[in-house]
């Protein structure tokens, strides 16, 4: 669900924490022809640009933690090619509008307003995301603007890292089923993974880099030890 970083590479391992939850740490692009049957991919991936933090988040050598100052860190710069991932049936691609031109046309585009409403900030009003399955613009609201959030306070463990209840929601307007099969291969720190879990979602999760795979999973495990939380993703 959310971009992975330059990070060192291990050997590919493949975790099955349940019936419904495989991560798998590797190149995606490597491990896509080992896939089995996806029924929708839900990402938000790296396009190939610098990233500059804000005060708030975060970067060191071997991990993300905060900082109390503007840091600056380069993504992969690697223009991002979304042709892989277009293929499946349904896809919803978060950061679109940064690589739009290679994109066929589509106008179920989805839009997650950020704002607090209170004034200018710092950071983006809103983000976007492609989406291949026909129907009109939609946009949900959810306060998610730095150390500023409707939910998930502090829990600051990954640069680009989204809200539970937003991936939920793309997945509903994307019209992916209820025991759906859902690949997200940016898996980050697993955000997507935990919105299929508490909405009755299969979750295949990729990730290159070895300290957000070790984040996700841990998120992941933790989720499926308590079961369902408190949630209503509507």
């Amino acid at each position: 669900m959310e971009r992975s970083g330059i990070g060192s590479t291990l050997d590919r391992l493949v975790v099955r924490l349940s019936d419904s939850v495989t991560i798998i740490r590797g190149d995606c692009r490597d491990v896509l022809l080992t896939l089995g049957k996806v029924d929708a991919v839900v990402t938000d991936p790296p396009y190939g640009h610098g990233y500059k933090a804000n005060g708030c988040c975060l970067v060191e050598k071997d991990g993300w933690k905060p900082s109390k100052g503007p840091v600056e860190m380069e993504w992969n710069e690697e223009p991002f090619d979304p042709a892989p991932w277009l293929t499946f049936g349904t896809v919803v691609l978060w950061g679109a509008n940064h690589y739009a031109s290679r994109l066929p046309d589509s106008a179920a585009w989805l839009v997650w307003d950020k704002r607090d409403g209170k004034g200018e900030n710092n950071l983006s009003d809103c983000e976007l995301a492609w989406c291949n399955v026909g129907g009109s613009c939609r946009l949900v609201h959810h306060l998610w603007m730095g150390l500023c959030r409707a939910d998930e306070v502090g829990q600051h463990l990954h640069p680009t890292q989204k809200p539970v209840r937003v991936m939920a929601w793309c997945m509903d307007r994307a019209k992916v089923p209820e025991g759906a099969t859902v690949l997200d291969p940016y898996m980050g720190s697993g955000t997507t993974g935990i919105a299929c879990h508490r909405t009755g979602r299969k979750f295949i999760g990729i990730e290159i880099d070895p300290a957000h795979f070790a984040t996700a999973r841990a998120r992941l495990e933790n989720e499926l030890r308590h079961g369902l939380l408190p949630f209503t993703h509507n």
